[in-house]
C-alpha cells in the first residue's frame, strides 16, 4: 500500500475511456474481471489508507472491520424488526451501549437508562434523526405553534451536514460567527443574542448544533455554555463529534471534549467509528437522552410492520433511522471492540496525537510555517506566515493558495485546506492505521520544501 500514489493519478473521465458503453450481451469470466478490477479500477483510487494520507479526516480500515463487513455481507438480515434477525437488533443495542460506557457518557445516554444509541450510515443521518425528533418533540409540547418559523443555529465553522439538513426539511438555518479569539468556538452570548433578535422577530429557536472538533481546525464549542441557553430556552441541543468524539475512550482528553457539559446537556450525540474509530465505512453513532423522542417521530408502523407479542419488549431499530432496514453494522463494531479492547482502542488514539505533537513542533520551529490555531488532538491547521510588515492579508492567502497547489499536485503525500476568519491555511489530519513517525516528518519536509519554493516563486 505504501508503494502506491497516495491520490490518484489519473485525469477526470479516464475510466469511460477504457471500458464499454454497454453491459456485455453475455456474462464474462470471472477472473476476467478481477483483471479489469486491478488495471482500470486500483489506478483511479485514492490511498486513503497510505501512511502519509493526512487530508480531511482519517477513513478507519482494520482487518477485524473487513472481516465483520464481509461476515454482513453474506447475510441478509435488513433489521427492521427484531424477529428480522434476534442477533442483528439485539447486538447493536450491546455494542452501542459498550461504547458509550467506554465515552464516559452517562447511563441517560445507554439503552439501559432512558435513551440509548444506534449505528446510523453517516453524521449526515444522525443529525437528520434528531432534528426530525426535536421537530416532533417541540409540536408536542407547543401545538399551538407554526413550525414554519423554526429556526436551526449552527456557527460559521459547523460541518456542512447542518445547512445542508436544515435545507432537507425546508428549516431556516442561521449561521452565527466565531472569532479567532475564541479558537474558533461558539460561545454562548452568540447563541443568546441571536436567540433574542429571532424571537423578537416571531422566529422559534428550536435546534442547535455544538461541535466538538470542527473540520476546519478541531474546535470546540463552549457546550458549557451553549447547553444552559438551550435548556432555558427549550432548544434540542446536539452534539456534533464525527472526528473528535472518539477521543472521550481516553480519559485525558474528555475536558478538553466537554464530556461533562455532554452528559449535562446534550439531547443528542454523534461520533464516528469510520474516521478515527478503527472501524471501516460505515459506522456513525447516535446516541440520545431520551429514546422516547426518537421513537414518537419516526414511528410508524402498518399491520405488517406490527410486531408479535415478545417483540413489544425489544427495541425495533426500524424506529430509529430514517431507512427502515439497514446494514448489519453491529458486527464489524463488536468485531473490532473485542479485537483492540478499550487499551487498544485508547493506544490508537493516543498514537495519533502524539504524533500530531511532533508536526505541530516542527511547525512551530519553521522559519516559514506558522499555526492558524492551536493543534487540535490529532489535528493541526498551519500556513505560510512571513515577517514582511507590507504583505496584506489577501497577498498572503494567494501565496499560500500557490503552495497549497504545488502541495496537491504531488503524488506522495496528500493534505486538504480551508478558510477560517479569512484567513487561508492548510490542514493536517492523524489518523491513519500504518502511519509513523518517520511518514510525519517526511511530510513535514515535503511541507516546508514546498513552501520556500512558493515564496521564492511568488514574491
Amino acid at each position: 500500500m505504501a508503494s502506491r500514489p497516495v491520490v490518484a493519478q489519473v485525469e477526470p473521465g479516464y475510466l469511460r475511456k477504457l471500458l464499454p458503453c454497454t453491459i456485455p450481451e453475455d456474462g464474462e469470466n470471472f477472473q476476467e474481471i478481477v483483471d479489469d478490477y486491478q488495471k482500470f479500477i486500483i489506478p483511479g483510487l485514492t490511498n486513503w489508507q497510505h501512511p502519509s494520507f493526512f487530508g480531511y479526516f482519517p477513513v478507519a480500515c482494520t482487518w477485524e472491520g473487513i472481516i465483520g463487513d464481509i461476515y454482513a455481507g453474506s447475510l441478509f438480515n435488513p433489521g427492521f424488526n427484531w424477529i428480522c434477525s434476534p442477533a442483528c437488533t439485539e447486538l447493536e443495542v450491546i455494542v452501542m451501549d459498550w461504547a458509550a460506557k467506554m465515552f464516559g457518557l452517562s447511563e441517560n445516554f445507554q439503552h439501559s437508562g432512558c435513551g440509548g444509541g444506534v449505528l446510523q450510515a453517516t453524521a449526515s443521518d444522525s443529525l437528520l434523526v434528531a432534528m426530525v425528533a426535536a421537530r416532533v418533540r417541540y409540536v408536542e409540547e407547543f401545538p399551538q405553534i407554526n413550525p414554519s418559523n423554526f429556526v436551526i443555529y449552527v456557527s460559521s465553522e459547523t460541518h456542512s451536514l447542518g445547512l445542508k439538513n436544515g435545507r432537507i426539511l425546508g428549516i431556516e438555518v442561521r449561521i452565527l460567527n466565531v472569532e479567532i479569539t475564541d479558537d474558533f468556538a461558539l460561545r454562548g452570548n452568540t447563541v443568546r443574542k441571536a436567540i433574542q433578535e429571532d424571537l423578537a422577530n416571531g422566529k422559534i429557536p428550536f435546534f442547535l448544533v455544538a461541535t466538538v472538533g470542527t473540520t476546519s481546525t478541531g474546535a470546540v464549542d463552549r457546550i458549557d455554555e451553549l447547553g444552559a441557553i438551550a435548556r432555558e430556552y427549550f432548544i434540542w441541543l446536539h452534539i456534533d463529534a464525527a472526528w473528535a468524539g472518539v477521543a472521550l475512550a481516553c480519559p485525558e482528553f474528555r475536558n478538553l471534549c466537554q464530556l461533562d457539559a455532554i452528559n449535562d446537556f446534550a439531547d443528542s450525540f454523534c461520533t464516528n467509528f469510520h474516521k478515527w474509530g478503527l472501524v471501516n465505512w460505515d459506522a456513525s453513532t447516535l446516541w440520545v437522552r431520551n429514546k422516547k423522542h426518537v421513537t414518537n417521530a419516526l414511528d410508524v408502523t402498518p399491520a405488517y410492520l406490527r410486531p408479535i407479542a415478545r417483540e413489544n419488549v425489544m427495541i425495533e431499530m426500524r424506529n430509529w433511522k430514517i431507512g427502515l432496514g439497514s446494514h448489519f453494522r453491529a458486527l464489524k463494531v463488536w468485531f473490532v471492540f473485542r479485537s483492540y479492547g478499550v487499551k487498544g482502542f485508547q493506544a490508537h488514539i493516543r498514537d495519533d496525537v502524539a504524533l500530531n505533537v511532533l508536526f505541530a513542533s516542527k511547525i512551530m520551529l519553521s522559519p516559514i510555517l506558522s499555526l492558524v490555531s492551536p493543534p487540535s488532538l490529532a489535528l493541526s491547521v498551519f500556513r505560510i506566515a512571513l515577517p514582511l510588515p507590507n504583505l496584506r492579508l489577501d497577498q498572503l492567502n494567494k501565496l499560500n493558495k500557490c503552495w497549497y497547489r504545488r502541495l496537491a499536485s504531488r503524488a506522495d503525500i496528500f493534505v486538504t485546506h480551508t478558510e477560517v476568519g479569512g484567513i487561508y491555511c492548510v490542514r493536517f489530519a492523524i489518523g491513519g492505521q500504518q502511519t509513523q513517525a518517520q511518514h510525519v516528518l517526511r511530510a513535514f519536509e515535503i511541507i516546508e520544501q514546498e513552501a520556500f519554493a512558493a515564496v521564492a516563486g511568488g514574491l
